[in-house]
């Protein structure tokens, strides 16, 4: 695992554009870390576009997607991601694709609301939106 990789879920993605502050204060945390790679899925952005879709205009998703993609490295979702996931013996399957795409690029911290989500994986460092500052700046 490499401790300059970040993941961020789903869950932090779309409480910090739909207005939660903590969620919001993590992320632009981790936008201002020098030295750290962070990454996201194809998934995750499809997800928040699906949630906003029902509460935003389409230019305000635009404008989120593209500071997410300008900000964080977006890691596709294959027909083997999913394949590996669902192979997991966790209960959540969505859970298990987010944790097979962060292997990818051997993440160490996994950033999300939901730490129970990713309880099972013993080879990652979950924090929640609260805790981001476990990750020390450089």
């Amino acid at each position: 695992m490499n401790t300059n990789h970040i993941y961020i879920d789903t869950n932090i993605l779309i409480g910090a554009y739909a207005g939660n502050i903590t969620d919001r204060q993590a992320l632009d945390y981790l936008y201002s870390l020098k030295g750290k790679r962070l990454f996201s899925s194809s998934l995750s952005v499809s997800q928040l576009i699906s949630v906003f879709q029902k509460h935003k205009i389409k230019k305000d998703i635009r404008d989120i997607v593209k500071q997410i993609m300008h900000k964080i490295n977006i890691l596709s979702c294959t027909k083997e991601d999913i394949q590996a996931a669902i192979e997991h013996k966790d209960t959540d399957i969505e859970d298990n694709i987010q944790y097979v795409i962060s292997g990818k690029m051997r993440c160490f911290y996994v950033v999300t609301n939901n730490k129970n989500d990713f309880s099972g994986y013993s080879n990652i460092y979950t924090l929640t939106a609260k805790s981001i500052r476990g990750i020390k700046k450089d």
